[in-house]
């Protein structure tokens, strides 16, 4: 199992921007991850008023998929950045992401990909259903553009 530590050393997300403290499973076509980071207090993500928009799900898929990616890849060395190309299809089925009870369980599959970018379709669901899910574009690559 890949723990929150091994994460953080996988991805260029730092500290508590790093959202994800587990890997439930992972092959060459999917992830799925399980994070407990929406009910955190520090989660830099949260607004103002302390609330962890929906939309937030948007990132924590991101970081999904930018693991996925690093652990399909299997490079050595320091994580390459990368960016948010796209994204679409999203729907939410909650308001806040805070307000969520249980653990979230991130799932994120490839669609297509070529090394330098991947488009995956996403879905974050609890026991209880599915919070929310869409399609995103990541570029891996961003000095080629």
């Amino acid at each position: 199992m890949i723990d929150s530590s091994q994460i953080a050393r996988l991805i260029p997300h730092a500290g508590t921007m790093c959202l994800l403290d587990k890997v439930v499973s992972w092959d060459t076509g999917s992830i799925c991850c399980l994070t407990r980071h929406h009910r955190s207090s520090d989660n830099p993500l949260r607004r103002a008023d302390g609330k962890l928009g929906a939309i937030c799900a948007v990132e924590f898929a991101a970081q999904a998929m930018a693991l996925h990616g690093r652990l399909v890849a299997d490079t050595a060395g320091a994580p390459k950045p990368g960016f948010l190309a796209s994204v679409r299809d999203v729907r939410l089925h909650t308001q806040a992401l805070d307000e969520v009870v249980e653990d979230i369980l991130v799932d994120a599959a490839l669609l297509v990909g070529d090394g330098r970018s991947a488009t995956y379709s996403f879905t974050l669901s609890t026991m209880a259903g599915k919070l929310g899910g869409g399609r995103a574009t990541v570029v891996f690559d961003a000095e080629g553009l």
